[in-house]
């Protein structure tokens, strides 16, 4: 550290930092309150999404299930419907698990202890830190991506903060930057800091509150921090979907499994190729779509490829072929699938994926796209 002393370095920071945000910060839903059952759902909405995504969905949410009691209540399919577009259904899931144990416990009313809030399905270091320091002022580090980078530059410091012991020790740190009495503004400024200034590109040190003694930016090295090991790319998965209509105009879909990825939504019927080749091949992937469907119970007749749509998750790359189709035989669609229409469509829960191309299918534009006539 150059200049200045440890205890200064901390002091300056907790001290710029909060008088920045006191003028500078956002006007967002979630802050117009202390309401923990506000906060935390913000929190779980924010991970890996931006907050412009993030407010429209917070406000129909929190219309829709005002306290905790109500979302507890309600059917996981009204939950899942609420949460369609912002992905990672497993955390709605666990949202509305976690609000069912306030009731039966805590009588509806988010605990303010440590271990409670923490021992909550789905609720982590980060999150737990979030509504005890914002809620309730408790002096909990909420340490996020956009905190270690903040550390990171201010402190340069080189570990890799893709490491659980790094996070573990930016925890430490941030506890001790914490003022008294302050938490919930300190560490929603650090958060804020990280997201409008410090940002991971091209930070805008000339406008950032702290950069006086910013011990990254005094190096030259605010552009190389923080230290991060690449992940592993998503694993790539070749499927081919059945868009297949009835006389009606109806679609043939049909609802995920209760448990793993995507659980309980719908989308169409589709399988998995390994060999790309045959995945892409006109001759083979009707065949190979026809026998794997088959072999689930739904005889169907792939006619045309309509459409390519791909979606990336955490570990995995999805590459979707879609096919029109028609119903092969008159035997009744295996359970778990149902024909719909337009207005049933927009009940369901479905992955963007899916949405996206159904969407399109009932307008007309995935049919036109592909210059082909819908039956």
């Amino acid at each position: 550290m150059s200049g200045i002393g440890e205890r200064e370095l901390k002091s300056a920071l907790s001290k710029d930092l909060l008088g920045w945000y006191k003028v500078a910060k956002r006007d967002l839903p979630w802050r117009r309150s202390r309401d923990p059952y506000h906060i935390w759902i913000s929190e779980i909405m924010l991970q890996q999404t931006r907050v412009e995504t993030v407010i429209p969905y917070f406000l129909r949410f929190t219309e829709k299930f005002p306290t905790v009691t109500d979302l507890a209540a309600a059917p996981e399919e009204d939950v899942l419907k609420a949460w369609e577009g912002l992905g990672y259904y497993s955390r709605a899931r666990n949202l509305q698990a976690a609000a069912r144990e306030v009731v039966e416990r805590y009588g509806g009313r988010v605990p303010d202890d440590k271990a409670a809030v923490s021992g909550l399905k789905g609720v982590g270091p980060y999150t737990s830190g979030a509504i005890l320091s914002i809620a309730f002022n408790r002096p909990e580090p909420a340490v996020d991506g956009n905190v270690m980078r903040v550390l990171s530059r201010y402190f340069c410091i080189d570990e890799d903060i893709a490491r659980p012991a790094t996070r573990i020790g930016m925890e430490g740190l941030a506890r001790e930057l914490i003022p008294e009495g302050e938490a919930a503004d300190f560490n929603q400024a650090l958060m804020e800091l990280g997201a409008m200034i410090c940002t991971p590109k091209s930070p805008s040190c000339l406008a950032c509150p702290v950069m006086t003694h910013c011990q990254g930016r005094l190096a030259g090295r605010e552009e190389e921090l923080p230290i991060k090991s690449k992940a592993k790319p998503p694993k790539p998965q070749y499927r081919l979907a059945a868009l297949t209509m009835d006389a009606a105009g109806r679609v043939l879909v049909r609802q995920r499994p209760s448990q793993g990825l995507l659980a309980r939504l719908w989308e169409l019927p589709h399988v998995e190729i390994p060999a790309p080749e045959q995945w892409r091949s006109d001759e083979a992937a009707p065949a190979l779509l026809a026998a794997a469907l088959a072999a689930e119970g739904l005889a169907i007749r792939p006619e045309r490829h309509i459409a390519d749509a791909e979606h990336i998750f955490t570990h995995l790359h999805w590459y979707v072929r879609v096919w029109t189709a028609v119903i092969a035989d008159d035997s009744p669609p295996p359970p778990g699938c149902r024909w719909i229409g337009p207005a049933e469509f927009e009940l369901l829960a479905w992955p963007n994926l899916f949405r996206k191309l159904l969407s399109q299918h009932f307008s007309g534009a995935l049919e036109a796209a592909a210059g082909v006539q819908a039956d």
